[in-house]
């Protein structure tokens, strides 16, 4: 078994905001501290996320993991971290997962007109704070 990578060890990542119709997508480097919303893409569209990949060459990936306002998991919660193991089988890259609980909400209130994209952007912003 391969020893696990620090994420503060890595730093060029992709961030999916995971959806079953939509996946928003951001990309981002620890060197700035900061994402940037890439866009949307159709959900289990593995072929869209590979060339994703192969474009931005990240060395991590990040998922939102969506779950009720007190924490409990829900339906989308187990399908989220589903998406997730899919990602580490696919391409073989370290995948972290974000609580990403109201990023929607907060995009939407910053007037994004992708909120898909821009909550991966904050969903990637939020793993930069918790690792720096």
């Amino acid at each position: 078994m391969a020893t696990p990578v620090s994420p503060s060890q890595l730093q060029s990542f992709l961030a999916f905001d995971f959806g079953l119709r939509r996946i928003g997508v951001a990309s981002g480097t620890r060197l700035l501290g900061a994402a940037q919303p890439r866009g949307t893409i159709k959900g289990g569209d593995f072929a869209a996320i590979a060339a994703l990949i192969d474009t931005w060459q990240p060395e991590a990936l990040v998922i939102g993991v969506p779950r009720h306002p007190d924490g409990a998991p829900h339906e989308m919660t187990e399908k989220a971290l589903n998406f997730g193991r899919r990602l580490r089988g696919r391409y073989h890259l370290p995948v972290f997962e974000v609580d990403e609980r109201y990023t929607s909400v907060e995009a939407e209130a910053e007037g994004a007109q992708d909120v898909d994209a821009a909550a991966a952007a904050l969903i990637l912003e939020q793993f930069f704070r918790e690792h720096p």
